[in-house]
């Protein structure tokens, strides 16, 4: 069985601008967010993106632009992503089990490299992130002063979650 990193995208991976985020100028991919994941990646983590995208629903924006910005993404880490995966459905549009706090794109990417749940983490900034992951045996690291939660593990950035994630798997190893 493998381990994985699943990883939320705006206000993990690039900035959270208080709006949807399709284009690509808009598109900022946060300081030392490649570094973590190379680390991540040599430490034996699939790296695995999971973003709730219900612009697409709205008609705000397309799939085809939610792709060009994770184009921007692997290029701006050096491909380091394994997959990535968008739930573009809105609950005043459509109904979604994929759209988190649903765990369907966990499911599949569990199924896809088969993936050991204990062995994986979710990094999100909003605790439907934490939800989608426990839905699923998945342990969770919030980032950034988004939410109000008393949620733990709680940390700045992805650069200190990824130093969380790696001491703890020193510690169980």
């Amino acid at each position: 069985m493998n381990k994985a990193v699943f990883l939320d995208r705006d206000g993990v991976l690039n900035e959270e601008i208080g709006h949807y985020v399709w284009e690509l100028e808009e598109f900022v991919v946060l300081p030392g967010v490649a570094e973590s994941l190379a680390r991540l990646k040599q430490a034996g983590y699939y790296l695995i993106v999971v973003t709730n995208q219900a612009g697409i629903a709205k008609g705000l924006y397309s799939a085809a632009e939610v792709q060009a910005c994770h184009q921007k993404l692997q290029q701006a880490t050096g491909h380091l992503l394994d997959a990535l995966y968008f739930a573009p459905a809105h609950p005043s549009v459509s109904e979604s089990l994929a759209r988190k706090p649903g765990s369907l794109m966990l499911e599949k990417a569990i199924a896809r490299f088969q993936l050991d749940p204990a062995q994986c983490w979710i990094v999100g900034d909003r605790l439907r992130d934490m939800q989608a992951g426990a839905g699923v045996g998945v342990r969770g690291i919030l980032v950034g002063p988004a939410e109000p939660t008393a949620y733990l593990p709680r940390v700045a950035d992805l650069r200190a979650a990824t130093d969380l994630m790696l001491a703890d798997s020193v510690q169980t190893t």
